[in-house]
């Protein structure tokens, strides 16, 4: 009785591997995480000023306070869209100069998805309290989460999460789940800075800062991460 070699290219097993390092390789081609954080992370600082400048605030003698903050609802809403649209414009083109299909629809949604969210959340409560007032005592910590889960820059971890999923990204998805935890239970939106004395727009902008500064971090490390792949 004897036996064949069977040639390497013919064992099921060795082709079954190579199917799997070259879909690996072909879902590695198509990140572009750090066109995504970098978009984001440039619209969340660009978004400071309009926020300072279109926030009012009215003091009465007995030192009670009211503010607005219309410029959040001017600037935030068309900036996600435009800037959901850039990241898959962007994305579309790299897979196309590769050769690759690109799986950018369901981002677009979820980008498109919580930016209505945080839209309709904003605009129902300026309907309802078309000034807010300032708070006497800190408010009740559930309320203050809720607060946040609404704002542009949370909505943007929501949408990486769905980002993280498509690209089977577990850098992605760990980094986000990081960024989201900052924002909802360290970063507050009110008190706990110790700025006494600073004007309340101050204190609006250092979250948006910190958010903003962290996913331009976030995108240079993907960025050096992507070209050690390259090489």
């Amino acid at each position: 009785m004897t036996t064949e070699s069977v040639p390497a290219g013919g064992d099921p097993r060795r082709l079954l591997s190579d199917i799997r390092s070259l879909a690996h390789q072909v879902r590695l081609d198509q990140r572009m995480t750090w066109v995504a954080l970098l978009v984001l992370g440039a619209v969340t600082l660009v978004g400071i000023p309009f926020d300072w400048l279109g926030m009012t605030v009215h003091c009465r003698p007995d030192t009670s306070c009211e503010f607005a903050r219309r410029g959040v609802l001017l600037y935030w809403p068309p900036a996600l869209l435009l800037a959901y649209t850039a990241i898959a414009v962007c994305y579309m083109r790299a897979a196309r100069a590769r050769g690759l299909g690109a799986r950018t629809l369901p981002y677009a949604i979820a980008g498109a998805a919580t930016t209505v969210v945080f839209t309709t959340a904003w605009i129902a409560a300026a309907l309802y309290f078309p000034d807010h007032p300032l708070p006497d005592q800190p408010l009740p910590y559930r309320w203050l989460i809720l607060d946040r889960l609404v704002s542009p820059w949370s909505m943007i971890g929501i949408a990486l999460v769905v980002l993280a999923r498509i690209e089977r990204n577990l850098g992605l998805l760990l980094f986000t789940l990081a960024y989201l935890a900052l924002v909802l239970l360290v970063l507050p939106m009110n008190e706990g800075w110790g700025l006494a004395g600073w004007e309340l727009q101050a204190r609006f902008a250092v979250p948006q800062v910190i958010s903003g500064a962290l996913l331009l971090l976030g995108a240079a490390g993907f960025f050096r991460a992507a070209r050690r792949q390259q090489r």
